[in-house]
């Protein structure tokens, strides 16, 4: 494995500066792996992706930095070991740029970033093709979505996601026995601002999107815990999901949180947008998101592997089926609320109770200041009632900053009115 990994790297095209960093990076994964008991093969192989995508030396792999180049040309010649192909507009590249707040807390200027979305196919020759997808993008030192409040640090993004992209990675080896389809890897940019690599692809696409059966979308993976389950999002997009997920479940004894939507706050939207029927994989949120804690030594690398076991069997099952059909799912309308103002707090995309339930509070933001806690389950902004993040998205839309709302809580057996301003 060792040899394997040195004849790749010493056959890339990177800056000799960069092969200096990368050499000191897999130096630190190996002796890492090996001074802990030891581990499967695949867990190994899991183990080095994040601690390298997740170092201080990638400095936090912002959209179309040298540091997020330097991810992408590892993932590409990860992807090239398991012998994938380019797929992007040149080689494995796929450039797109886009437009974002120069300064996250105004609306006032602009600036543009110049993202790369990395796209490999595996081709089997077959009609059909299935879409594995994770973004490798993460927010660099905090300029923009940081809960961090201190001076300026790398955000890792060992869990935001370098998780995902392992198990993306890996499953271009656990795949290639399967050959009733054939497979596009694609590591997206730009997530972290706006689904901006994903939304590009899905409207500039490198293969006939009206073949492809369905995508999969690897989003924070790597804080798996028992109790709290593995989240399954986009169930109700094909009318497949449910008993697929049922038959091979019964091998792994997941306790599945399974919600229907095809929109959410990942990659899995964009392409649920073009009539594909989709599925998000999470573990849950965690007060490490976007801070500079989210490191690998709080990856459950165990976890990860019964995901991408999970997957791997999710897939090889669904070769049984002839056509996967593509459903609508409960939103009814495919337009995401647009909204101006936020009350700062993290949502908790594990409850699959009525309302939305709160699982962090931002400092200093609007909830803070009117006393909501962590816990709390917001029922109702305004005059409409908030059943889930949909509708909690429809509610802040109503307003603009400066505007008076009164926001609905449930805290325990308790219903509070909180008359904010946003």
């Amino acid at each position: 494995m060792f040899h394997n990994f040195v004849e790749i790297f010493c056959k890339s095209k990177l800056t000799y500066m960069n092969k200096i960093i990368l050499s000191v990076l897999f130096s630190l994964s190996f002796n890492i792996c090996l001074s802990q008991s030891p581990d499967s093969p695949l867990i190994e192989k899991l183990k080095r992706d994040v601690i390298f995508l997740s170092s201080d030396e990638l400095e936090g792999r912002n959209t179309g930095t040298e540091s997020e180049k330097i991810a992408a040309d590892y993932i590409i010649e990860k992807l090239k070991f398991y012998k994938v192909s380019p797929k992007g507009t040149n080689g494995f590249f796929q450039e797109f740029t886009a437009k974002i707040n120069a300064n996250p807390h105004t609306n006032t200027s602009t600036k543009e970033i110049i993202g790369k979305n990395v796209v490999g196919y595996l081709d089997n020759q077959s009609e059909n093709t299935v879409i594995i997808g994770a973004h490798y993008d993460h927010i660099g030192y905090g300029e923009y979505g940081s809960r961090y409040f201190g001076d300026p640090d790398v955000h890792n993004g060992a869990d935001d996601n370098a998780s995902g992209v392992s198990v993306m990675i890996q499953l271009a080896d656990q795949l290639k026995s399967i050959k009733d389809y054939n497979f596009l890897f694609i590591g997206f940019s730009g997530e972290e601002y706006g689904l901006y690599g994903s939304s590009f692809y899905a409207k500039n696409p490198t293969v006939n999107l009206e073949n492809v059966s369905y995508m999969l979308n690897f989003d924070m993976i790597g804080r798996y815990v028992d109790s709290v389950g593995l989240a399954v999002n986009g169930v109700g997009t094909s009318s497949h999901w449910d008993d697929l997920l049922a038959q091979v479940n019964e091998n792994f004894d997941f306790k599945l949180v399974k919600s229907e939507s095809g929109v959410g706050p990942s990659d899995h939207t964009s392409f649920y947008l073009q009539n594909i029927p989709v599925l998000h994989f999470f573990t849950g949120q965690h007060d490490d998101y976007h801070t500079p804690r989210d490191d690998f030594d709080k990856i459950n690398f165990e976890g990860m592997q019964k995901i991408l076991l999970f997957v791997a069997d999710l897939i090889k099952n669904s070769t049984k089926i002839e056509n996967f059909d593509f459903v609508e799912t409960a939103t009814e309308s495919k337009d995401v609320p647009k909204f101006k103002v936020t009350l700062g707090i993290m949502p908790d995309y594990m409850f699959s109770g009525k309302g939305l339930r709160i699982d962090g509070v931002s400092k200093g933001k609007v909830a803070d200041s009117y006393g909501i806690l962590k816990g709390d389950i917001v029922t109702k902004i305004g005059n409409v009632d908030v059943l889930d993040i949909m509708s909690y998205m429809e509610g802040l839309s109503k307003y603009e900053k400066g505007e008076k709302a009164l926001v609905e809580i449930k805290r325990g057996d308790k219903i509070l009115s909180l008359e904010v301003i946003f």
